[in-house]
């Protein structure tokens, strides 16, 4: 396996370093509280990233979102290309892709997804539907939602049609979440039957890639503070435990990067995916949670501080492990994945073996 990026891809990560370092300041992420920012989200819009994932792919995808991570940059971003731009390309009619695409393209619309499926939501026949998740991110934002039934049908609505209600929900990231109500609101199929495993698996690869980039920014942060910080005439960084807990928080970091590239350059290529997309997501919860709490402790009384800017990657890397399940839940989805494999033909090999990379080095859902 290669995961070295193409030209593509690496414009599409550069431009996006330079946009969200401009433009996602301590400053303007303090002044947007808990909303989206407007105007960078419009920056992305108008210099082509978010409409460049159809061609970038979810390689393409991940390592803009790991610039995003870097950051903790507040705009829809992975929602809108995760639950909108990605699956329209890829399960929508062309009548379906003639109408929504352009306006996804350009921000005019913003899509986001009530997934993984929790069986809260129901389908009546005409594609009606009834039920209430109780948070879903980037709501605020959104003109449409992908939501799954309760036979995980994937149906496209729009959050201001006749019987979707949406009211704000403060989760512990700062994500413009929302809770959604469904009372016979009318919605319009996408996909067929196997659209809800794919969706689910390219989302958590994506959201995946967002935790690398999370904990990448909450070590470098940790790191330039602890060589900087000086303790009895030392720098911290020259304390043997600063040094062993950074380089692990570094360690897991590739880990959730490595395989968040694994499993998205498969899924481009078509290969089978699912176990390699769980394993990305199990790491990016499980890892991504240490890294956060490292990067904290490691700035000592400053990092209980709310206002310092490494609090904000503690609170996005505690709310991207509640969204992609928690480590538990996931490793017993992951068993139970790999139980099938052993079982049937046609499966996926155990993900994470004989794999070889060039790219790095070197429950119940919680608000």
């Amino acid at each position: 396996m290669d995961f070295r990026p193409g030209e593509e891809q690496a414009a599409a990560a550069a431009l996006a370093a330079r946009v969200f370092r401009d433009l996602s300041t301590p400053e303007r992420l303090a002044a947007a509280g808990s909303g989206s920012d407007a105007e960078l989200w419009k920056a992305l819009c108008d210099c082509g990233l978010v409409a460049a994932v159809e061609d970038t792919g979810l390689l393409g995808l991940v390592l803009v979102l790991e610039e995003q991570g870097r950051t903790t940059a507040q705009v829809p971003y992975a929602a809108t290309c995760t639950y909108g731009i990605l699956p329209l390309a890829a399960h929508g009619t062309p009548e379906q892709r003639r109408r929504l695409l352009p306006a996804l393209r350009t921000g005019e619309a913003v899509a986001t997804g009530a997934l993984p499926d929790r069986g809260r939501v129901t389908a009546a026949p005409g594609g009606r539907l009834t039920g209430t998740v109780p948070w879903v991110p980037w709501l605020r934002d959104a003109t449409h939602v992908l939501v799954p039934d309760a036979d995980r049908a994937l149906w496209l609505v729009r959050t201001d049609a006749p019987g979707a209600e949406t009211g704000p929900v403060e989760t512990t990231a700062p994500w413009s979440a929302g809770r959604l109500t469904l009372s016979g609101a009318g919605a319009e199929r996408l996909g067929g039957p196997d659209a809800y495993t794919a969706v689910l698996a390219a989302a958590r690869t994506a959201f995946a890639g967002l935790q690398a980039g999370v904990c990448a920014g909450s070590l470098a942060r940790a790191v330039e503070h602890t060589a900087t910080r000086e303790q009895f005439g030392r720098p911290l960084s020259a304390k043997q435990g600063v040094l062993l807990r950074a380089a692990d928080a570094h360690m897991e970091t590739e880990a959730i990067r490595v395989t968040a590239y694994e499993a998205a350059w498969r899924i481009d290529e078509g290969l089978p995916a699912d176990g390699h997309a769980l394993t990305a997501a199990w790491w990016a919860s499980e890892a991504g949670k240490r890294v956060v709490h490292a990067g904290q402790h490691l700035h000592g009384g400053a990092g209980a501080d709310l206002e310092h800017p490494v609090h904000r990657h503690f609170l996005w890397g505690r709310q991207l492990d509640a969204y992609l399940g928690c480590g538990s839940e996931l490793l017993a989805e992951l068993g139970a994945f790999l139980a099938r494999s052993e079982d049937g033909p046609g499966r996926a090999a155990a993900p994470g073996r004989a794999c070889t990379s060039r790219a790095g080095a070197s429950g119940e859902e919680r608000a």
